[in-house]
């Protein structure tokens, strides 16, 4: 179920006009791509079930990677992104989404003019019940 959250979660990113200055929104942090892009840097899950569904606790971590001068450009994609996020339908194909619930974000100047953004969830979500 984790890796249907983490598709879910990308598909819905990249089909977000506000999310466009993103040059790309992947799984991974992408190999080719110019800054500013957005991946996926890490996930994690855990039992979540209930007596009759089986759930899990997932957390995903994603990086966004911008380049300039100032910190503050950076904060309307890093708005956009969690007013996205915020949305995600709870109806899923292939799971419903309980909650998602902002965790915590860190942000870090790195080399050659780059900075990076951490934004870490936690989603609980069910498996659809089989017909």
């Amino acid at each position: 179920m984790e890796s249907q959250l983490r598709a879910a979660l990308i598909d819905w990113l990249r089909a977000d006009p506000a999310l466009d200055p993103i040059n790309a929104i992947e799984e991974e942090s992408p190999l080719s791509a110019s800054p500013p892009w957005l991946g996926i840097a890490a996930s994690t899950s855990a039992d979540w079930s209930t007596k009759d569904r089986i759930g899990r606790e997932v957390r995903v971590a994603l990086e966004l990677v911008m380049r300039g001068d100032q910190a503050a450009d950076d904060a309307g994609l890093v708005t956009a992104i969690e007013q996205r996020i915020a949305a995600l339908p709870s109806a899923q194909s292939q799971f419903e989404l309980a909650s998602a619930q902002f965790l915590r974000a860190r942000a870090q100047r790195r080399a050659n003019n780059l900075r990076a953004h951490l934004i870490e969830y936690r989603f609980r979500i069910l498996a659809n019940p089989t017909e």
